[in-house]
């Protein structure tokens, strides 16, 4: 128990980072299993009055979201690497955030669990980062809730 308590935040540290960056060739690409996806979520959006917030050049469009996967694996590694722990809770809180919304859309819009018919491997991929990813921000809440106080008494004392 005590290797799982020293070495476990590598683990999913890296775990989660692998998954990322491996998503970014897709995402960057414009792969057709990216366009399959943004696609069905842009086509969603449009009966909803947003059409376009998903497209190519949208609010949460495959870059966006795929940026947003890089800063949270960069931040992650460096905070692994480099013995900086808030910058690696704050990669954490990033990858809940981009993975609650992946999740949200796999279950509650037309995406569907399965929309590349992978047998549901994005969406199940999806749900472990989505644990990993709280479970390190859990980890290190410690700094979080440091980093936390001192944003409020930064802001405070203005």
């Amino acid at each position: 128990m005590l290797y799982i308590k020293k070495y476990g935040h590598w683990v999913i540290s890296i775990f989660i980072a692998i998954i990322f960056l491996d998503s970014l060739r897709f995402k960057f690409t414009n792969a057709p299993e990216t366009q399959t996806i943004f696609g069905k979520l842009d086509a969603w959006a449009e009966t909803l009055g947003a059409g376009g917030v998903f497209s190519q050049t949208g609010l949460f469009s495959q870059y966006v979201i795929g940026g947003a996967e890089l800063v949270a694996s960069l931040l992650i590694l460096t905070g692994l690497f480099l013995g900086y722990k808030t910058l690696q809770g704050l990669g954490a809180l990033i990858g809940v955030a981009i993975m609650t919304g992946a999740i949200s859309f796999h279950l509650f819009t037309p995406l569907g669990i399965d929309p590349n018919n992978d047998g549901g491997g994005l969406f199940y991929a999806a749900c472990v980062v989505w644990i990993g990813s709280i479970v390190l921000a859990i980890l290190r809440r410690n700094e979080l809730l440091k980093l936390g106080c001192n944003l409020v008494n930064s802001l405070l004392s203005k």
